[in-house]
């Protein structure tokens, strides 16, 4: 069985000009990636492998979780590949990942992680917000053979503030 973890950047800023890849985040993207990983940690994941696109806001955002989560910081990889709006090729790179890994989380981008949700899990999200979290599940036990699974859960800003 295959887990995947996927957590969409927190909310980033247009306002400086700077390249895409360096927009950072803003107050509320910090804010709301910290609520929704203070939830994941309540989750108790086994989380063996940890991918983030190279972003900025991306990596960002990462590194909140994993301090929150008490993750241990060696295990995580940037990856030019999670640098992808359309998700194809993430796709890809998911379905290269190393068969000795069963829990891997990644950090990246829309449309990207909405596309994967909803091609690749049996519930339909409209958009997976920034600092959204989506946990998908798989029978299968190679991740090439990794293509429709199971949404086990969603977690998303909005649903944790009062």
């Amino acid at each position: 069985m295959k887990n995947l973890f996927l957590m969409r950047h927190g909310k980033s800023s247009w306002e400086l000009n700077v390249s895409d890849q360096d927009r950072a985040l803003l107050q509320r993207g910090i804010s709301d990636a910290r609520l929704v990983a203070d939830e994941i940690a309540k989750l108790n994941l086994k989380i063996d492998q940890v991918y983030t696109s190279p972003a900025n806001r991306a990596f960002h955002t990462c590194m909140i979780c994993l301090r929150t989560l008490y993750y241990p910081l060696e295990n995580c990889n940037v990856t030019a590949d999670l640098y992808d709006f359309s998700g194809n090729q993430v796709f890809q790179f998911i379905q290269q990942l190393d068969d000795n890994l069963n829990n891997v989380f990644l950090f990246g981008h829309n449309h990207t992680f909405t596309h994967l949700a909803n091609s690749m899990g049996d519930r339909r999200i409209d958009n997976v917000p920034t600092s959204g979290f989506v946990h998908l599940q798989f029978q299968e036990n190679t991740w090439a053979n990794v293509i429709k699974g199971s949404t086990i859960q969603t977690i998303f800003p909005k649903q944790l503030k009062a």
